[in-house]
């Protein structure tokens, strides 16, 4: 197993944490990796988290790592992606204590509502028809002058 630096990942991870709010998410204390060579078969994406005995330990505070397997995560679309990632963002609890949420919150549909608030605040015209793009645009360009 190979890991690897994922700063492509990372900056798309903190775009969604800075897009949708999530201003639990202590993006110094995360970081991203990709793996390769991975022996499991229905794994996309994983969440590490330090446990809580070992932040005490170490002195130090809670860490999380978001790790995607290459050999799936990479030949998925841009917008299947950014849901993985979104997904894995949401296992990070408010309390940001090393644990996890687990997949009764962190669910398809829960993991859908988010994706899609990302994708409105990325592009507020999405889901506008054309005439009402128009308006707005006109809208704007009225205000500046």
């Amino acid at each position: 197993m190979e890991y690897l630096d994922a700063p492509d990942i990372r900056q798309r991870m903190e775009h969604i944490v800075q897009t949708i709010g999530m201003g639990h998410v202590d993006l110094t204390r995360v970081t991203c990796f990709r793996s390769k060579g991975t022996s499991t078969r229905r794994i996309i994406a994983r969440c590490h988290g330090l446990p809580k005995v070992m932040q005490l330990g170490l002195n130090t505070k809670a860490f999380y790592v978001i790790e995607v397997i290459s050999e799936r995560f990479d030949r998925m679309s841009p917008d299947e992606q950014t849901e993985v990632i979104i997904h894995e963002l949401m296992h990070i609890p408010k309390n940001f204590g090393g644990g996890f949420r687990q997949h009764d919150f962190v669910c398809r549909r829960e993991v859908q509502k988010v994706h899609k608030l990302y994708k409105q605040k990325c592009n507020p015209n999405q889901g506008m028809g054309v005439l009402d793009q128009l308006k707005t645009a006109f809208k704007m360009n009225v205000e500046k002058q």
